[in-house]
């Protein structure tokens, strides 16, 4: 089979990675894989060479028709026998391209409960048809969807998958942790070996909503007697005012931007707790990557967080600072037995439903 793969973007969020843990899959089954991403640099790649990459072109609408252009030698050279889209710009663009050039099978798949404004929405709505097929990575999300009439009630949901190979609770001798912690982490460790280490992962962007998470950091200092230290593992078009608030708050000594990572298993690995600040999220792929690293997940309740933990790790509501503190208090004081009870569950969870051999097999059925 031939699968093309059309994408907004290959920047580091969770969408992308994955289509491209997809790519890799699909390609390791023994079917011929291609990529087409719309605008950007691609920061992340597939480890497989022989999956081919394809800029389009579309860095503003002014580029739309040589977009198309590209597009349609692509399809015309390569001849997929499935087009399956990610996020909204790919989604709306595939449809359209399918009024000019057919195509045997498109499926179009958002990966947020928010993808853009009412004309968005609109755009959705009035392009449905040119899609075979729809979904969403939360039964939450599709739900919404259907709600608005961004979708038709024919719209499915399928779960996001992990590389459980990748990320996995790794362990770490005394000496290896100055491989990768910040020399500040190491320092604070030193200081006090019961330090406790909170990590938050993903783009610095609206959505992931930082704010949250530092007014939370700044109440938890009350809260909670002994040493803490808090790592931000991300790069996004709001670090600066990130930043500025990491100062409004005298957060400096304790909170630190770690920038893009490729070792995120790691610091998931090492880290006490995870926490998610979201206001909106699709699926949340990196609360399925610290379940799976056995790391215990506050999070906040948006998109398909919920339907991800199950009854495991600690939900609260969005936008409550004072409730994040409070329960990031709570399990950093919690009994050590029953916070490796629920990590273990945590673990079990996500090995029986999110592993990314398991997405494979239900898009396989859907392509065919």
């Amino acid at each position: 089979m031939k699968i093309l793969y059309v994408i907004t973007g290959l920047a580091g969020g969770g969408a992308e990675k994955v289509v491209i843990d997809l790519a890799d899959q699909m390609q390791a089954h023994g079917h011929q894989v291609k990529i087409a991403y719309l605008k950007g640099q691609p920061i992340l790649q597939p480890q497989n060479p022989e999956i081919g990459l394809h800029y389009l072109g579309l860095e503003n609408p002014w580029r739309l028709w040589s977009a198309y252009r590209t597009y349609q030698q692509l399809l015309q050279s390569y001849a997929p026998d499935v087009v399956h889209a990610h996020m909204v710009h790919a989604n709306i663009f595939s449809r359209l391209a399918r009024i000019l050039h057919k195509v045997p099978k498109l499926i179009c798949t958002a990966h947020s409960t928010n993808e853009g404004g009412a004309l968005r929405m609109l755009a959705y709505r009035l392009t449905d048809h040119w899609a075979d097929i729809n979904s969403h990575v939360s039964q939450r999300a599709t739900q919404l969807f259907i709600q608005r009439k961004a979708f038709s009630t024919q719209a499915i949901t399928v779960y996001n998958g992990i590389d459980l190979s990748a990320f996995y609770k790794q362990r770490f001798r005394p000496e290896q942790l100055t491989e990768f912690l910040p020399s500040a982490i190491i320092a604070a460790r030193q200081q006090d070996p019961a330090c406790k280490l909170i990590l938050a992962v993903g783009r610095l962007n609206v959505q992931k909503d930082y704010p949250n998470l530092l007014y939370a950091i700044q109440q938890l200092k009350s809260l909670h007697s002994t040493s803490f230290q808090v790592m931000i593992a991300g790069e996004g078009e709001q670090r600066a005012a990130i930043e500025q608030l990491i100062m409004d708050l005298q957060l400096q000594d304790d909170v630190i931007l770690l920038g893009r990572r490729q070792d995120v298993a790691a610091l998931m690995s090492i880290a006490d707790v995870f926490v998610l600040s979201s206001r909106e999220e699709g699926f949340a792929l990196v609360v399925a990557e610290a379940m799976a690293c056995e790391c215990y997940v506050v999070a906040t309740d948006c998109g398909g967080v919920k339907e991800v933990m199950g009854d495991t790790g600690t939900l609260v509501a969005i936008e409550d600072s004072t409730r994040l503190a409070q329960a990031i208090a709570d399990v950093l004081r919690e009994d050590p037995a029953l916070l490796s009870a629920s990590r273990a569950a945590a673990k079990q969870r996500v090995h029986e439903q999110f592993s990314v051999q398991l997405a494979v097999q239900q898009w396989l059925r859907i392509y065919a």
